[in-house]
């Protein structure tokens, strides 16, 4: 059976590339019928479909095209990109599973994007002791099969922690994911691609439970 969402990706990267070089609210405005149709309503019925075989108590999230420019110096208004996640169910710092469509890239991924103040005390601690090698077996077997992983965001292991500590490229990180960059074979069918990479992820999101 053809995935209902074929055409989410193909129709959502030529309006991806068009706004990147049309990035301005008159043109948006004049193409948002088009928008509405061929990216937020199918993206909405995504998140839906997604979260009815996640299960109760998962949260969804459909980001929003315009680009918060209080502070940036690209004053441009839009985002040239459709991302989409489903927060796990649980309480606190939770893993989300990512879904993002850009007119050069269609990853799906997941993790913790970001660790508050607490999360990331709990982190570091698990990090050093024991679960801190249960991840790192969890990371290698799932970069084994082809997931990518995001950087670490400091240059050098934080404080109190030894500089040569054994997990020091983990210590160094205020954020996990892992990404499946998707194929081009892959993209009329991202259903399919979206519940396999989750399925793929869920060792890493129960270590992640246990570790936060």
């Amino acid at each position: 059976m053809p995935d209902p969402f074929s055409q989410l990706v193909p129709e959502a990267r030529v309006f991806l590339s068009e706004l990147s070089r049309n990035n301005n609210r008159e043109w948006f405005n004049d193409n948002k019928i088009r928008y509405e149709a061929q990216l937020k309503t199918p993206a909405l019925h995504l998140l839906n479909q997604i979260a009815t075989q996640i299960g109760d108590g998962v949260t969804t999230k459909l980001f929003r095209p315009q680009r918060d420019v209080r502070f940036s110096k690209d004053k441009t208004p839009y985002n040239t990109h459709l991302h989409m996640l489903w927060l796990m169910p649980g309480s606190g710092t939770r893993p989300a599973l990512f879904f993002g469509i850009g007119f050069d890239y269609v990853s799906v991924g997941g993790g913790i994007m970001g660790f508050d103040k607490t999360a990331l005390t709990s982190w570091r601690s698990s990090v050093d002791g024991p679960l801190g090698s249960e991840l790192v077996e969890v990371i290698d077997d799932s970069t084994s099969k082809d997931f990518r992983l995001s950087e670490p965001e400091l240059k050098r292991v934080p404080a109190p922690f030894d500089k040569e500590h054994p997990r020091g490229e983990l210590l160094r990180r205020k954020s996990l994911t892992l990404w499946n960059d998707l194929q081009e074979s892959q993209l009329s069918s991202p259903t399919t691609a979206i519940t396999e990479t989750l399925s793929g992820l869920r060792p890493l999101f129960e270590v992640l439970a246990r570790m936060l």
